[in-house]
């Protein structure tokens, strides 16, 4: 038998051996929960949502008072501020982006933006000066981008400056880049204006197939990680106030939101989801996450005084009185009386800028809720959103 000593002993290093068994099991998981994605760079693709002067730079510039509140004058942002593609880019400790489309002091080493104010995923027949709608489509943009890279390549070998090399792309870095997608709510917008809620509904799983092209062309070349943003709430943009009279019983939800064009947004949301889910199976080395910026944008109509915002309807920067409007940084009468549409005092506690963008404010209660992970699928931080789930 064993005496009362050898079996201390034996428990004592029984025990022991336990400890460090458990210690290096909590160890490796928190190394593997810790250890976040480096992202050399930031490739962005869509609209006015994530457009940092593509448009601006491409026709006529943005004037006062946008990007006022943050920039201090305009920088080709449709916002008094920051945008979400911003914030981004600040959680993952980058410069903010560059447009493409931009020529002069554009610094494209972290990345480039080829969004650009009313852009659509589809090809529209029309033209810029009749409904907004940019030339710049998302095939047009992935075009640039091809264009991008390969020209990118070619300046690297022939520059001798180290100071002018500084401002061009590491072609290695391309695979490990972050390519984030935020483009289709001008897809319904003109199908609001032009075709019937039938004839919509049909054509959104063509929409969203072009977006797939797109995502499968960068993974063919090399991209790896997608952040794909869902669209908004679009019923609940202020210019469908702004001409409607006195709306029909039933046609406006209890936030005041046009019902028929929010449950049209959330169709091309399903469809979306639906296309990122086959595309992680169809392309079988890609992290692809879906963001559900419906939901933030969301929040805020149906609760904004718990998160710190006026009346979501209201506009902050422009004169809209009844049936006078005068847009944001414009010049108007009323009544014989020239008026500006100005910035409100206090941009920080209004949702909507301008009746169709929103304010930095508001922005960034988007970024707060979706790079965090709590409306992404899978649920994971965007400086996680490297590993495939």
């Amino acid at each position: 038998m064993k005496s009362d000593l050898e079996r201390t002993k034996l428990m004592v290093s029984s025990s022991w051996l336990l400890l460090c068994l458990l210690t290096a099991t909590t160890t490796t998981a928190v190394t593997t929960v810790q250890t976040k994605c480096s992202f050399p760079a930031i490739y962005n693709f869509g609209d006015s949502n994530s457009d940092t002067g593509g448009i601006s730079a491409a026709f006529e510039p943005i004037r006062d008072p946008y990007g006022q509140g943050f920039f201090h004058r305009p920088a080709g942002r449709d916002s008094d501020g920051r945008l979400t593609i911003d914030f981004i880019a600040e959680r993952l400790e980058l410069p903010y982006l560059s447009a493409y489309l931009n020529s002069l002091g554009s610094n494209f080493r972290h990345g480039a933006n080829f969004a650009t104010g009313g852009s659509t995923i589809r090809r529209q027949n029309e033209t810029i000066f009749q409904y907004g709608i940019s030339p710049f489509s998302l095939d047009m943009q992935i075009a640039q981008f091809d264009q991008f890279k390969a020209r990118s390549a070619q300046l690297f070998t022939q520059i001798k400056s180290r100071y002018d090399r500084e401002k061009l792309p590491r072609q290695e870095e391309f695979a490990k880049a972050l390519y984030t997608f935020d483009i289709g709510q001008n897809d319904l917008s003109v199908g609001f204006r032009t075709m019937s809620v039938d004839q919509l509904k049909a054509t959104i799983p063509d929409i969203v197939s072009h977006l797939a092209s797109a995502v499968r062309n960068i993974y063919q070349q090399g991209g790896k990680t997608f952040w794909v943003h869902n669209t908004g709430p679009f019923g609940c943009l202020p210019v469908n106030m702004f001409y409607m009279g006195t709306p029909a019983p039933g046609y406006l939800d209890k936030y005041g939101c046009v019902k028929a064009q929010n449950e049209m947004a959330m169709e091309f949301n399903r469809k979306l989801k639906e296309t990122v889910i086959n595309l992680r199976k169809e392309l079988t080395q890609a992290a692809i996450t879906y963001v559900d910026v419906y939901a933030a944008k969301y929040e805020m109509m149906s609760n904004p005084k718990k998160l710190g915002f006026a009346n979501p309807l209201k506009v902050c920067c422009g004169y809209h009185e009844k049936y006078d409007h005068i847009w944001c940084g414009n010049k108007g009468k009323v009544n014989n009386t020239e008026i500006y549409g100005g910035s409100c005092p206090n941009p920080a506690m209004a949702v909507s800028w301008d009746g169709v963008h929103y304010t930095e404010a508001a922005n960034k209660h988007v970024a707060d809720r979706t790079l965090s992970g709590l409306l992404t699928d899978p649920p994971v931080p965007i400086n996680r959103a490297c590993y495939r789930q």
